[in-house]
């Protein structure tokens, strides 16, 4: 029996990890991720193009630069400001925080850094400005059902792209 590839129209469930160019472990997910090669997918153009003919239990290595993969970090994203001017629930880092602008469109902002009584809040994803190395293994290919096609995507309530 010939072994399932990566193509279009296929259900790609796999596993990652991301580093950073120092080899240093920024996020793994054990957890399949999935989608719909050659669909409208949110998943990142270079690493659906390095997936195309890969079988179950390849690996591939994918190393995206800050433009391909989550952008530059933007400074005009991040402000800071006296933290006796924050209310306590905010005063870690990490906590996160939503403002809304004079149209109403509301952006998340998290905690980045405190010291000396200032606090910093920052927009940009955690992973802009840095070139990322992914390794994506993949754990399942199948042909994707006709409603998998049209979503380009499993049903909802499968496990997000990233």
């Amino acid at each position: 029996m010939t072994e399932l590839r990566v193509g279009k129209y296929m259900f790609v469930a796999f596993t990652y990890l991301i580093n950073d160019e120092e080899g240093n472990l920024l996020e793994r997910s054990d957890l399949p991720m999935s989608y719909v090669h050659g669909s409208d997918t949110g998943l990142f153009i270079p690493i659906e193009q390095a997936l195309e003919g890969c079988k179950v239990g390849d690996t591939v290595t994918v190393t995206l630069t800050p433009e391909e993969g989550f952008g530059p970090h933007d400074p005009e994203l991040t402000f800071t400001d006296d933290i006796a001017n924050v209310p306590p629930e905010y005063r870690h880092v990490g906590a996160q925080v939503e403002f809304q602008n004079e149209q109403g469109e509301a952006r998340a902002f998290v905690v980045s850094r405190i010291e000396d009584g200032k606090l910093t809040v920052d927009a940009n994803h955690p992973f802009a400005g840095k070139t990322l190395v992914f390794d994506v293994t993949v754990i399942d290919v199948r042909p994707a059902t006709p409603d998998e096609i049209a979503n380009g995507a499993p049903p909802p309530g499968s496990m997000p792209l990233h």
